[in-house]
């Protein structure tokens, strides 16, 4: 077996890596960029090496700093993880020439399988249904339009050697077409330098389900059953899970031997997976494949029982598979989630920053089912501009599929980050929705289910009682903590008991009677509950059990009152006394700012170009600027016509987030 290996990638995916070879003995080591200087991958490999500057371009991706420290360091083999030079067939061939092993599979089949133009063609050579499209290069966005014309809307607009739902578009008329392909083709050359562009026919009410492949270097091999990853937005997928609720176990084996089919058709040695779209009826149809091992295998491990990570360590090794096809088997349910760093109340644009509070529940039991983290970052580490938002993969597993999301719900409840937003509050109202639990999902699903974005989730009536009962609980432990740090209660001073809990202008009266880790509450003109917590002040997540239900709750101090978070529901609780309540309800209403004839940077970022100038006319819908960040592009129109009279933005420059790029007159 190896005795050093080079992780040639970053975060999570390089600490999963390192976590796998510890346990097999490797050594390993780990390239970084100047972000990276203190990342957890670094300190947790045996060795780190320099490679560059943030950007990818001037380290992750540059092939001769690889190399170089493969060579320094003496290690046999590269991991390249997902993304960056994982799917470079270049790449694996320059360190075949090289003699170095590649962890992966052979330049031939990266070659065949990553381009998506030909893949399809080999697909339709092996037999592999595949979607009705147009393989060939396209040169312009005007014989895009006459191409998505003859094959007929909707179509999806692809960057051949795309990925990670980057340089992708869908595209409903000519007009999207146009601008669909100029947008993917620009996307395409920022993050894989190759502008290459092909269109097919877009399922609608798809399902995307993949197979995982598993091949060595001998002709063995075998698929590991399917991931359903149908829960996407802006074609980036957002929860996965293994198995489909979905297919059948006719429909399974089907598409599974047409994956192993493709990959003996190209050889294939190595983790790999093969995405299919299936449409309402079960009929598949081949997507693509990706030469590489993805984001979302997790689930798949947790089902198998099999760690894919060693499994390509000891196939490039030159061992044999020792796992047959009749092994495999079907064990429980798992469910991934994926924590970025997003503001999902603001069209989840990217939230870049420090993130100085980070807590995830601990892994292994919870509830009915086993919680498992992948992450590459620890509390007090920054969220770049330059990578991927991904602050952690969230994976759960239980005998069923029930038991995976509700132990999935019990997770995000105790998942903590501040700093910066995160996307949790959305993923918790998404496991909410009876549509998600009943396992009627497609890839238009986050579309159909929040047409106008996501503005918080709306509290159950018990779950507002939670919460009005733990701000009340921490209003009169809070204050009688004040009152016996000043001396001006007496401690047999009888406690008040009648208080009313304002969220925004509703009130809501009740009792309350305590003692240390104990209530009891009664609402106006309610049945008594019964609370129990052992938070105290300071603490940031109140683990209560309210009525013998047992919840999580973050909570936090405001300028009056606390803010609250379960799941994706957020109060802000003033807990008042009846007269400061009557005060309350007097006060106006804070009128918001005019913001109307400004055109403010929606996210932290980089403005890639700015397309107006002073006083020029400018209408409604017209591209203003764009703002880059994380590897995407943003258009930001103007909402209303108008005159340009300030150019505060120019190319090249960073932005915070709500700052001002141009004022109309």
């Amino acid at each position: 077996m190896f005795s050093k290996i080079l992780i040639a990638n970053r975060g999570e995916i390089a600490v999963r890596v390192i976590k796998t070879a510890r346990r097999m003995g490797i050594k390993t080591v780990v390239v970084y960029s100047d972000a990276d200087a203190s990342s957890m991958a670094v300190q947790m490999a045996d060795e780190a090496v320099h490679i560059g500057g943030s950007p990818a371009a001037q380290s992750y991706l540059v092939q001769d700093k690889i190399v170089d420290a493969v060579r320094k360091t003496g290690a046999e083999a590269v991991h390249p993880g997902f993304g960056f030079l994982s799917e470079n067939a270049g790449f694996a061939k320059r360190l075949q020439d090289e003699k170095i092993i590649f962890i992966g599979p052979n330049p031939y089949a990266i070659e065949a399988m990553g381009d998506k133009i030909t893949s399809k063609k080999f697909a339709s050579e092996a037999g592999v249904n595949t979607v009705p499209g147009h393989m060939g290069l396209i040169a312009d966005s005007k014989e895009a339009v006459k191409i998505a014309d003859s094959i007929g809307y909707p179509v999806m607009i692809k960057a051949s050697a795309g990925g990670g739902g980057k340089g992708l578009r869908i595209a409903y008329n000519a007009a999207e077409a146009k601008e669909g392909f100029d947008g993917a083709r620009a996307e395409a050359i920022a993050s894989f330098g190759d502008d290459r562009i092909f269109i097919e026919k877009f399922v609608d009410q798809p399902r995307h389900i993949e197979i995982q492949v598993l091949g060595d270097k001998h002709g063995n091999i075998v698929y590991l059953n399917e991931r359903e990853c149908s829960i996407q937005r802006r074609n980036q997928k957002v929860f996965e899970e293994a198995p489909s609720p979905f297919l059948t176990p006719e429909t399974r084996k089907a598409m599974g031997e047409q994956a192993v089919a493709l990959a003996k058709a190209v050889n294939y040695d190595s983790a790999g997976t093969v995405e299919f779209i299936v449409d309402g009826s079960r009929n598949f149809y081949f997507l693509e494949m990706n030469t590489r091992l993805q984001v979302e295998h997790p689930v798949t491990e947790l089902i198998t029982g099999y760690d894919l990570v060693e499994q390509m360590i000891r196939v490039a090794y030159g061992e044999k598979l020792a796992i047959k096809q009749k092994d495999v088997k079907i064990n429980g349910w798992a469910l991934e989630s994926r924590i970025y760093a997003e503001d999902p109340y603001r069209g989840f644009l990217p939230s870049i920053g420090r993130l100085k509070r980070m807590r995830f529940p601990a892994e292994g039991k919870l509830g009915e089912g086993e919680v498992r983290i992948d992450t590459g970052v620890r509390e007090g580490d920054e969220i770049s501009m330059f990578y991927d938002p991904m602050i952690a993969k969230l994976i759960t597993h239980g005998k069923d599929r029930a038991a995976a999301i509700a132990t999935h719900v019990k997770a995000l409840e105790r998942l903590e980050v501040k700093g910066i937003q995160d996307n949790s509050p959305f993923l918790a109202a998404v496991l909410d929705q009876a549509r998600f639990q009943s396992g009627k999902i497609t890839t238009g699903y986050i579309k159909e289910e929040f047409p106008n974005g996501f503005s918080g989730a709306a509290a159950s009536p018990d779950v507002e009682k939670v919460l009005l009962a733990a701000a009340t609980y921490a209003n009169v432990l809070m204050r009688t903590r004040m009152a016996g740090i000043s001396g001006r209660i007496e401690p047999a001073r009888p406690q008040r008991k009648d208080w009313v809990a304002l969220v925004g202008r509703k009130q809501t009266p009740l009792n309350i009677t305590w003692q240390m880790g104990e209530a009891e509450i009664e609402f106006e003109g309610g049945k008594k509950h019964t609370l129990s917590t052992a938070w105290k002040p300071g603490m940031s997540m109140m683990e209560l059990v309210f009525d013998k239900q047992t919840y999580a709750v973050s909570i936090t101090t405001a300028e009056e009152g606390f803010v609250l978070r379960r799941l994706g529901v957020e109060a802000h609780v003033k807990v008042c006394t009846p007269k400061q309540a009557e005060m309350h309800a007097r006060l106006p209403e804070k009128q918001k700012p005019d913001t109307s004839k400004l055109i403010m940077s929606p996210m932290p970022g980089l403005v890639v170009s700015v397309a107006v100038k002073i006083g020029q006319d400018v209408k409604a819908g017209e591209a203003v600027c764009i703002v880059e960040a994380m590897k995407m592009q943003n258009i930001i129109r103007a909402e209303a016509d108008g005159v340009v009279k300030v150019v505060s933005a120019s190319a090249g420059a960073s932005v915070a987030a709500d700052e001002v790029l141009v004022e109309f007159a």
